[in-house]
Parts: structure tokens; sequence; C-alpha cells
């Protein structure tokens, strides 16, 4: 009999014996994704969790965002799923951006701004407004065809949220 693979990404489940001590403080991240938004495409990248994704690698990421003139515009949305009585569902989601030049290995992102945000979807909120069209159609887009049922479950404040204005 073959067991359902779990592709949550487990650091510290819930059900933790600890009393305190070593995993006081301690992040469960186990229904926390991370989704790459570039340009029109959105990818799950679990190592953007850790600043390990392919986009990240090998670039020397500073504190002044002018010092990346030529750099490419990345999204990252970090993405929790729950469940509630209708199911599954997109719990929370958060963007929040980062510039990267990959010519010139050097990068810029908001270290604060990023475990902000993902503080934010892991608290069940949605902060995903300084998403551009593109970015937003791409996640909409990613999110439904990821899990058409959870998109269903999810509530109205996300699904207006990634509402794009076409008549502009």
């Amino acid at each position: 009999m073959s067991q359902k693979k779990n592709s949550g990404f487990n650091i510290i489940r819930e059900d933790s014996t600890t009393h305190g001590g070593y995993y006081t403080g301690t992040l469960n991240l186990r229904d926390l994704s991370a989704v790459l938004i570039d340009g029109d495409q959105a990818k799950i990248d679990l190592g953007l969790i850790h600043a390990k994704s392919a986009v990240e690698r090998r670039i020397k990421f500073i504190s002044n965002p002018e010092d990346v003139p030529n750099g490419k515009v990345y999204w990252i949305v970090w993405v929790t799923v729950d469940r509630n009585e209708k199911g599954p569902y997109y719990a929370g989601a958060a963007a929040c951006s980062m510039v990267i030049d990959h010519e010139a290995r050097r990068g810029w992102k908001n270290l604060p701004l990023h475990v902000n945000r993902m503080d934010d979807a892991l608290k069940r909120r949605y902060r995903i407004s300084d998403l551009d069209d593109e970015g937003k159609e791409a996640l909409r887009r990613f999110l439904i065809e990821n899990d058409q049922e959870m998109w269903e479950n999810s509530p109205e404040e996300l699904k207006k949220a990634l509402q794009v204005d076409t008549q502009k």
C-alpha cells in the first residue's frame, strides 16, 4: 500500500513534545511555501526560504538598491495553506521584491521586509498589493493551476486582491 507523499516543508511540527528549551522561539514552516514570480511566470522555489534559490545563487546582496541599476525585479510571495470546514485553502500570501543583476552578480533585497512578509503569511494575512498587474496575474494563474479546489475554498479577500484591471 503506497502512502501519499507529504510535500510540506517541515522544520518543527505542531506535535512537538518540547516544553521550552531548544525549540523555544522557532517557527513552524510546515504550511509555508515560497513562490518566485519572474515576469509573467510563477513557480514554487523552496530555496527562497533559506535565500538559496536558483536566482539568488552566486549573488552578493548589498544594502543600497541604487547600486543595482541594471537589475531585474523578482517577486517572492510567501504562501501559507490551511484547512477549514470546506477543505484546504490559501490562508495567507505576502509579497516582497528583490532586484538582481546576474551579469554583475549583485542584488538588493530588504531582508527585514522579507521576514515581516513571511510572518504576515504565517499569520494568515494577505499582503500582495505591492505586486504589479503582471505579477498578480501570474500568481493568480499559478494558485488556480496548482490546486483549483484550494483556490475555490480561499477567501474572497485573496481573489479580490489578485484581480487585475484589464481596462488599462
